[in-house]
């Protein structure tokens, strides 16, 4: 139960939310995860509020801190001392993973440069993270997220139309640049089985955003079309989208012409009449198809119309907002949300990891995953104990 990379120590330099949430991943599949923080005020996302928890004492904590640094200690390091550089290197010799999203050649002019961890742990994987990659024309540039988000294409992609570009709702190349970066540990980790020394893992929150192009990468490198946003709807496949009935709205999806002609009988449409017979033709009509199926919406509320549409065996759903995602117990029956006991505030509920482990057996399967997850740390809350062990 205590996770697949039980016995693997990553010290994680990291701050803000790219590097912090690859930590966090390492951390949930069982990883011991060393937080070093600056002393004093710590990783920057510890003052990004409101939200705080306790926001006028001591014990002030941000809920964006919390999001991202549970099942992890943290220690405090002056990385401009000779003596916390010393402790450093320390944790270096006994480190599996190195984690770290300066800017490209920060970590060199502090005297961790590759050739030194190299030379400290020839065993260590390294990972790096930064904005816009490490070498290349602007190799060198700031990257935070919203901003890569429009340099990456991705605000152009979203929003109601071509002329109303939207960053996605929560810090996504951040957040794809830090599960790319875990990706990349954890085959530096394989292959470090098979050759016995570890490597550099880098990306980027630019790599993050091209890397999840999809479709709409080869709509412009193979067929010579730039995509543009348009709102709720796929751009390739029709019906599929937030559909408007009484007193609110259901999203649907048809990816396929039995879908389509499910869909047709059961709100009494021709599903063979011209301009929707086939998917090329809705997609060409799109406008015209959501008319059609908004006025055979018209008189149903919301949950009779996905009664409806399950009933047909037609994809759908709500649009929930976050309250009612936690509540759903859908989502707490896959272990979404986790109770930890936090070293200042008490208990807490977190979301949760999005991964589950199970072991297959005779009498069936039995669920692996890790359940005793630890509360995000309070700053230098693991200085002593891993001080005294470092000392060993």
């Amino acid at each position: 139960m205590s996770g697949p990379l039980d016995g693997v120590l990553v010290v994680d330099l990291t701050r803000a939310l790219a590097g912090p949430h690859a930590g966090m991943m390492l951390g949930d599949l069982g990883a011991r995860v060393i937080k070093v923080e600056n002393p004093g005020s710590g990783d920057d996302t510890r003052g990004w509020g409101p939200p705080f928890l306790h926001p006028e004492g001591a014990e002030r904590e941000s809920t964006y801190f919390l999001s991202t640094n549970r099942n992890k200690e943290s220690v405090t390091l002056d990385l401009k001392d000779d003596g916390d550089k010393e402790l450093l290197r320390e944790l270096v010799r006994r480190a599996d993973v190195l984690l770290e999203n300066f800017r490209p050649g920060t970590l060199e002019r502090l005297g961790f440069g590759t050739d030194v961890l190299e030379q400290l742990n020839p065993r260590l994987v390294t990972l790096s993270i930064s904005g816009f990659g490490h070498d290349g024309p602007e190799g060198g540039r700031a990257g935070y997220d919203q901003i890569a988000q429009g340099e990456g294409g991705l605000m152009s992609l979203t929003g109601s139309g071509p002329d109303d570009p939207q960053r996605v709702g929560v810090p996504i190349a951040d957040l794809l640049a830090g599960m790319y970066g875990a990706y990349g540990v954890l085959a530096a980790l394989i292959e470090r089985q098979r050759t016995g020394r570890g490597q550099v893992v880098r990306t980027s929150l630019l790599a993050a955003i091209v890397g999840v192009h999809a479709f709409q990468g080869t709509r412009w490198t193979v067929a010579g079309e730039v995509g543009r946003a348009q709102g709720n709807h796929h751009p390739s496949i029709a019906p599929y989208g937030l559909f408007h009935c009484k007193g609110g709205s259901v999203q649907l999806s048809c990816g396929s012409e039995g879908l389509w002609r499910r869909l047709c009988t059961e709100f009494g449409l021709d599903a063979e009449a011209p301009g929707v017979a086939t998917n090329g033709e809705r997609v060409d009509h799109r406008d015209q198809v959501i008319e059609l199926l908004e006025r055979a919406f018209a008189d149903l509320t919301p949950e009779e119309l996905l009664a409806r549409l399950s009933g047909a065996g037609v994809p759908a759903g709500k649009v929930r907002t976050l309250d009612e995602v936690y509540g759903w117990d859908q989502t707490l029956s896959q272990g979404l949300l986790v109770d930890v006991e936090h070293q200042t505030l008490g208990p807490l509920q977190l979301p949760g990891p999005p991964l589950r482990f199970f072991a297959p057996g005779p009498d069936g399967e039995t669920e692996t995953t890790r359940r005793d997850h630890a509360a995000p740390p309070v700053l230098g809350s693991s200085n002593e104990e891993i001080r005294a062990w470092l000392s060993r």
